[in-house]
């Protein structure tokens, strides 16, 4: 079978994503591969002009599909709430996408760690806000580094331990793969037709890898210049996740090459850690406490 690319991807005339941090790296290439083969995507994003300006580099290619910006900060809770109320209308997919790495020590507007805060509470206010508007899928994104991630239920937010931001970063995407995998053994229990799933980008050179402030900028900046791939190939397996029609829930999507890091989108495996059931239960109940956002599963049968 032939790798699977964006020309594989089916006609997307007539639907709806919601695609965060939109306007660059990885989410800026999934917004054009989607409005490419029709979708309409609203581009999620915390800086609106930055966001307009994709937004306008995507519609002057002369792609069928088209586009929207709306302003979310996944740092502040108000903001998603503020975020899904001017959303118009049912959504069909959401791309959980946007992300912070290995950043120094910060708190988001509502006192969590900023990772944590980012990666993980502001995408699952976001995903439960919306989940009863949606009508196919959810994709969150998780890492590579989801395999270093241990969940400390007892401190997610980094205020008894010291802050190391790679075990901070680890965490955060191994969460994410875990409420994937959580949400969809709830929407099967409930008999929805909504899917969970997940996706990792492989070592995929973004602007992610500018932000540590400290000298791995540099370091990582030479990574990215001599062994990691473009956001191009990077963007394909959440691309893959978000459209492709008989995927089944529950699956995590990365690249086919050695170890993960590069190649063409397959189904990948992942932690056992990861599969903890009693974990992944416990984690989404301390989220739906953390946000203040119950997630009420659709019930309408598959």
């Amino acid at each position: 079978m032939a790798p699977w690319t964006s020309a594989d991807i089916p006609d997307q005339t007539g639907r709806t994503v919601v695609v965060t941090g939109a306007n660059s790296g990885l989410g800026l290439v999934a917004a054009r591969e989607l409005v490419g083969h029709g979708a309409h995507v609203v581009l999620a994003v915390r800086n609106t002009d930055k966001g307009e300006q994709a937004a306008a580099d995507i519609t002057r290619a002369g792609s069928p599909g088209s586009t929207s910006v709306e302003e979310l900060d996944l740092a502040d809770l108000a903001s998603v709430h503020r975020f899904v109320t001017r959303l118009p209308g049912p959504v069909d997919v959401l791309i959980n996408n946007a992300g912070l790495m290995a950043i120094p020590h910060q708190r988001t507007a509502d006192g969590f760690e900023m990772q944590f805060g980012t990666n993980v509470l502001g995408h699952f206010a976001l995903t439960g806000l919306l989940l009863e508007r949606l009508t196919d899928r959810v994709v969150f994104l998780s890492s590579v580094m989801h395999r270093i991630g241990s969940i400390r239920l007892d401190d997610l937010n980094w205020e008894r331990r010291r802050y190391q931001r790679w075990l901070a970063y680890g965490q955060s995407k191994l969460a994410d793969l875990m409420l994937a995998y959580e949400l969809e053994h709830r929407l099967v229990a409930a008999g929805s037709p909504l899917r969970a799933m997940a996706a990792h980008p492989g070592y995929t050179a973004t602007n992610l890898q500018s932000r540590t402030e400290s000298v791995q900028d540099a370091i990582m900046g030479l990574g990215n210049r001599f062994f990691a791939q473009g956001p191009d190939m990077g963007a394909l397996p959440e691309l893959y996740a978000a459209t492709v029609p008989d995927l089944p829930g529950g699956v995590y999507i990365g690249p086919d090459g050695w170890g993960e890091s590069s190649g063409h989108p397959i189904p990948v495996g992942s932690t056992a850690a990861s599969h903890d059931r009693e974990v992944q239960a416990a984690l989404f109940t301390a989220c739906e406490e953390l946000t203040g956002v119950t997630l009420r599963v659709p019930t309408t049968a598959r």
